[in-house]
């Protein structure tokens, strides 16, 4: 299993990690420091939309951040392209990968490729080390449009590799799954009084100038949009990308795509950044079917 051989090699490469990012730091991240390279480097990020975001592109933000690098560091230019799950696995599949790639849960095709980062990240972390730091994330809600006293059914919307099934089962809720769009139509029609879904909702019905009751669901969420870099040659301009990305200034920014900043409270359950398809399917099935909670948090880290 790929995941199990990455946490092998993060364990034999614990004891390197600390100097590693030490040496990061003091070579990679000083903002006034210019390349003493006169020729071009070119640096290839893949961005891959595993969940729905909130409203505009996480590639066009990824895009600006890459322009502002640039900016910061000459010689360095930074070729940004939008990949479907389907399109990056088949190019992994011919042995193509980008020097960083930007990505949510259900892709894992390239972890072995990963190497360390100097960010606490818990759903990248492998063995004690992280290999992908989270740059953004949404939140899992659940919305009414006559606030939550009473009783009624509920429409769980579906529209990724996420698992809202398991921010429900999380809340105690339990409810009928539907694509993104059906539900969100489906809500509004009155079939359901409550709508369990995402930062895309919320920004859907501002669209439409309507108003909804909303409460956050903050126990479960793996709407985690990660990054790593896959080139080790390439580690020090990719680490000047990383450097804007999360600066305080982008930070503020993200907003702008109606996503919020990658911390989270204390307690949150969330899926390994690596987890394959199969493994969340599996997770999809113990919370449909009711399993335990106490049994589900065994494939669950904690932040």
């Amino acid at each position: 299993m790929k995941f199990a051989r990455l946490k092998r090699v993060a364990l034999r490469a614990l004891p390197f990690v600390l100097i590693f990012s030490m040496l990061l730091a003091v070579l990679f991240f000083p903002k006034e420091r210019a390349s003493s390279e006169a020729e071009t480097r070119v640096v290839r990020i893949w961005n891959v939309d595993t969940f729905e975001g909130g409203k505009g592109s996480r590639t066009a933000f990824l895009r600006s951040v890459a322009r502002n690098t640039e900016k910061k560091h000459r010689g360095v230019f930074i070729l940004l392209e939008s990949y479907t799950l389907e399109g990056a696995e088949d190019a992994f599949s011919k042995g193509e990968f980008p020097d960083l790639i930007s990505y949510g849960i259900g892709l894992s095709a390239f972890a072995e490729r990963c190497i360390p980062l100097p960010y606490p990240s818990t759903g990248g972390k492998v063995g004690g080390a992280c290999f992908a730091a989270a740059w953004c994330r949404g939140e899992y809600s659940l919305f009414s449009l006559d606030g939550f006293d009473g009783e009624g059914e509920t429409v769980i919307s579906e529209g990724g590799n996420n698992l809202p099934v398991l921010a429900a089962a999380y809340a105690g809720l339990k409810g009928e799954r539907m694509e993104a769009s059906v539900a969100f139509h489906a809500f509004l029609s009155g079939k359901f009084r409550f709508l369990l879904g995402t930062q895309r909702d919320k920004f859907r019905f501002e669209a439409r100038g309507i108003a909804v009751s909303t409460k956050p669901l903050p126990r479960y969420c793996d709407l985690y949009e990660y990054i790593s870099v896959l080139n080790a040659e390439r580690a020090e301009d990719a680490f000047f990308f990383l450097d804007e990305l999360f600066s305080k200034q982008t930070e503020e920014k993200l907003s702008s795509i109606g996503m919020l900043p990658p911390e989270s409270e204390a307690g949150v359950r969330l899926p390994s950044a690596f987890s394959e398809r199969s493994a969340l399917g599996n997770l999809s099935e113990m919370a449909e079917r009711g399993e335990d909670i106490k049994n589900i948090d065994k494939f669950l880290k904690t932040v």
